[in-house]
């Protein structure tokens, strides 16, 4: 996001902004004007970037909402080892470390998190986790193509409820 501008909160009175910027930043705080990141240590410039289009930011935070909500079928301990997968897989450091403090909050084991850069020969995960991180690196490293061995592992173990909302 460093190449585009940020907002300040006093440069915008959309709602969104301002209310996001209160959570990730602390009540009533200016990210850009007093020079401060997210309370997990992250610049919190996608914050403040994405705040050059409240519409933008908004739809991104219903995107969060949504795949956090208790009501998805997908395990939220596979959709965490799947994003956090697909981070380090192309390279994102920002989206490996935010799923990582994501699994950390969760109580996700220390191990598995730990072998992720190295699923493949950990003994840390069991036999769906190792699909959906293949299923995530298929989709991530490898142009979407998804082997029937791979796939039919998927549907052994989830709904196709899960499957899409893994995807």
């Amino acid at each position: 996001m460093g190449r585009l501008r940020t907002v300040g909160r006093s440069e915008t009175d959309a709602p969104i902004v301002h209310a996001m910027y209160d959570l990730m930043f602390g009540k009533g705080v200016d990210p850009v004007a007093d020079g401060v990141g997210t309370t997990t240590g992250s610049p919190g410039d996608w914050w403040t970037t994405h705040a050059l289009s409240p519409a933008v930011l908004e739809h991104s935070v219903q995107g969060f909402v949504l795949y956090r909500s208790p009501d998805r079928a997908i395990d939220p301990t596979l959709r965490e080892l799947a994003q956090a997968r697909v981070g380090w897989s192309i390279g994102s450091t920002f989206v490996y470390s935010q799923h990582v403090q994501s699994m950390r909050g969760m109580g996700i084991d220390a191990a598995k998190i730990d072998d992720l850069p190295n699923w493949q020969t950990s003994d840390a995960y069991s036999r769906i986790e190792r699909a959906v991180m293949a299923y995530a690196d298929a989709i991530a490293l490898d142009g979407g193509r998804v082997s029937d061995e791979l796939f039919a592992v998927l549907t052994d173990e989830l709904t196709d409820e899960a499957i899409l909302e893994l995807t």
